[in-house]
């Protein structure tokens, strides 16, 4: 598994539209494209392009329970929310990431990020919540197509997690 080395930069608040859902992480690799083709389809029908790479916003964590996640696109502007698909935006902020590569390296990316953030004295914008860890904004974007790239250990995807102010 590969990494870039971990960053800092100051992102702009993102519009985003999505399907929020609570899942266990062993369901990702059947929800994730299903989900992902739903809110793609609905765009398509409504002439809206993405304006970005497709994302997996993690909104709480457990590990051993289910995930509250969202699975979307950023967009340019605010969208009305619709049946499941809801309009979001990923907030303004300093946030700490990398690429990692291969699809099924996540984890192993994310504990890269959060080591080197811990090793830097940086505290991360989240909190504890009944079902988990709870976090302002932290997602992975998913820059490879796999319709470009059918080799999933090729795979590149960006972790970012916001930095407490």
């Amino acid at each position: 598994m590969s990494t870039t080395k971990p960053k800092i930069d100051t992102r702009a608040a993102q519009h985003t539209v999505g399907i929020r859902v609570q899942v266990p992480m062993s369901a990702f690799d059947d929800v994730i494209p299903q989900l992902l083709n739903e809110v793609l389809g609905w765009l398509g029908q409504k002439g809206i392009a993405p304006t970005g790479a497709p994302l997996m916003r993690f909104h709480v964590i457990n590990m051993e329970h289910d995930m509250d996640i969202e699975i979307g696109v950023p967009v340019a502007q605010s969208l009305a929310t619709e049946g499941r698909l809801i309009a979001s935006k990923i907030p303004a902020g300093r946030y700490a990431w990398l690429i990692y590569t291969g699809r099924d390296n996540g984890y192993a990316g994310n504990k890269v990020l959060i080591d080197w953030a811990v090793e830097q004295g940086l505290y991360f914008d989240r909190w504890e919540v009944a079902t988990g860890d709870a976090f302002r904004a932290r997602y992975e974007s998913f820059l490879t197509d796999p319709n470009d790239e059918s080799d999933h250990t090729r795979w590149e995807t960006e972790v970012a997690i916001r930095l407490a102010d």
